[in-house]
């Protein structure tokens, strides 16, 4: 079954930042384990989630997995995307649409703090 990823981030008016949620995406292809991942946003930047989702089922995926490229769980995951995905099920009741939960508490996370401190103190000398 071909999977598409719709990899959401909350978006911006800047489109140097909206270009990291690009470079991630180019970073997931790469890997070559989903051939269909498209980028989206909730605002402020295209395409729109319920937009992405129509593209991944344009390229084919036969289901959507809706990513948040969040840290925290706040208001755009709790109950936003809840509701993109649930009107997304409904447009398209024959193909199989997820929610993942957001990154969150991960142990990875730490390893990326530390990264960044190393950066600033090397920085410094």
């Amino acid at each position: 079954m071909k999977t598409g990823i719709v990899l959401v981030a909350h978006g911006s008016p800047s489109q140097s930042a909206n270009e990291e949620l690009l470079q991630i995406v180019k970073l997931l292809e790469t890997t070559g384990e989903y051939q269909v991942i498209q980028p989206a946003y909730l605002e402020s930047a295209e395409p729109d989630i319920p937009t992405g989702i129509e593209l991944c089922i344009d390229r084919g995926a036969e289901q959507i997995l809706v990513v948040p490229y969040f840290l925290l769980a706040g208001t755009h995951a709790r109950e936003e995307l809840p509701r993109y995905v649930a009107l997304a099920r409904k447009k398209h009741s024959s193909v199989p649409i997820r929610l993942a939960e957001t990154i969150g508490y991960h142990p990875a996370l730490a390893e990326i703090i530390l990264d960044r401190i190393k950066e600033l103190k090397t920085a410094d000398h």
